[in-house]
């Protein structure tokens, strides 16, 4: 990893060390357009045609039903599954909104409800890897939601079928159908709707560059769908002092590293960490890896800097905004109310970012790319709606009305004026 200097740089080098690797989003935008136009004509005829070009697979059916599907899982990966599904399931059980109600002046009443949105599509990516976590991650809060359809989509193994962990993780969170397939062509489908695959309101869960540019696509389309956020590549930040042990800080920094070539790890690091000990280290731990290659490719990418102290630290991570932030330095919880950017914080040396990937509770489908400055990562509320209600007496009415009435003749309003002088007159009378 190249090394830098905090205090040491200018302005303008700083700011080019806060971007992240470019996406050409225009001509990835280019190549997922007729995708999308072939979905949106030919229904599931092309998502039969682009599984069998990007994946190799053949399908008969590009639907599946989990209740119909029988799972053969060996006992210790039910065991790992059920405990993270069940601490998952806890955290966000707790986030449920409380309801609001305000007598905002004598007779008018306000109120604020939650409603799930009815129709979920839940993005699962397949390719090198399958990925259970993130099935649990989307699957579980939109079930806790009250989501009354939900459509999980995932690439199909080399057979046509789908993983039994998925489909187990599908059975237990009662997905209603499983999309065989994946990349642009499933965004596509759930967005849209085909003759098997239910049209969805709101898409969630992470992707390639295709899939990102698909879901960022049909959410400004006449699909009037909506996504969970933009993202890129997975990244991690890490501050860490002279307490840290440089052995967890690389196995942190390869954890996020083995993603993909494109993902980007950051150390942020004060002078008393012993960075010659980590270069170390992080070569013996690299060279271990089957993914080492990707990992390696990734830290070409990524750079350590040296800080004065943790707070200029976390000064540096508030403006990079990492999708997950760990902060591995000595009574890291004193730091939290400081911590402004982030997808997901990981505080002391104990507390690896795979944990929260995984099992401990909190999602781990979070924004990237610096999006942590404006949108949270997925929790409950991302599959839910507020809507507000009021209700007027007569006594209220008479309070509020010539307010209205004054405000709406401001606004040469004259009908919406008369919506309240009618009633007055009424209760006048």
């Amino acid at each position: 990893m190249k090394t830098f200097d905090n205090s040491t740089l200018p302005e303008e080098e700083i700011a080019e060390l806060l971007k992240r690797p470019k996406m050409d989003f225009v001509s990835v935008f280019k190549q997922v357009q007729p995708i999308l136009e072939a979905v949106k004509q030919e229904g599931d005829k092309a998502l039969q045609s682009y599984t069998a070009r990007f994946d190799g697979v053949e399908l008969e059916e590009v639907v599946a039903d989990p209740t119909e599907i029988e799972v053969a899982l060996k006992a210790e990966i039910k065991k790992a599954i059920d405990t993270a599904f069940d601490n998952i399931y806890r955290f966000h059980k707790t986030q449920f909104p409380i309801p609001v109600e305000v007598e905002t002046m004598p007779g008018v009443r306000c109120m604020k409800v939650s409603r799930p949105i009815e129709r979920v599509g839940l993005y699962v990516p397949g390719g090198t890897a399958i990925l259970p976590s993130t099935a649990m991650m989307l699957a579980i809060p939109a079930m806790i939601a009250g989501c009354t359809t939900k459509v999980l989509a995932t690439p199909p193994r080399k057979d046509g079928t789908v993983a039994p962990e998925i489909i187990y993780i599908a059975q237990k969170a009662g997905i209603n159908c499983i999309l065989k397939a994946g990349g642009a062509q499933a965004i596509a489908a759930l967005a849209m709707g085909t003759e098997s695959v239910p049209k969805v309101d709101k898409i969630f869960g992470p992707g390639n560059q295709y899939v990102t540019a698909a879901k960022m696509i049909l959410q400004n389309s006449e699909a009037q769908i909506s996504i969970d956020m933009p993202a890129g590549p997975s990244e991690v930040l890490i501050v860490a002092d002279g307490q840290a042990n440089p052995k967890y800080i690389a196995a942190d920094l390869l954890s996020q590293a083995e993603h993909g070539v494109d993902s980007q790890v950051v150390l942020v690091a004060t002078s008393e960490f012993d960075m010659e000990a980590l270069q170390q280290v992080l070569k013996d731990q690299l060279e271990a890896l089957p993914r080492k290659e990707i990992a390696r490719q990734a830290l070409d990418n990524s750079y350590a800097l040296r800080v004065q102290n943790i707070d200029e630290g976390i000064g540096f991570s508030n403006r990079y905004a990492p999708e997950h932030l760990i902060l591995n330095v000595e009574n890291a919880e004193s730091y939290s109310d400081k911590i402004m950017n982030a997808g997901s914080v990981f505080l002391g040396q104990y507390t690896p970012e795979s944990a929260g990937d995984y099992a401990s509770g909190t999602n781990h489908t979070l924004p990237t790319y610096g999006y942590a400055k404006m949108y949270s990562g997925v929790n409950l509320d991302a599959f839910q709606k507020s809507i507000t209600m009021q209700s007027i007496s007569e006594d209220g009415l008479r309070k509020l009305g010539p307010v209205v009435e004054q405000l709406a003749e401001l606004e040469e309003l004259d009908a919406h004026k008369n919506a309240v002088t009618i009633r007055l007159n009424d209760l006048n009378n």
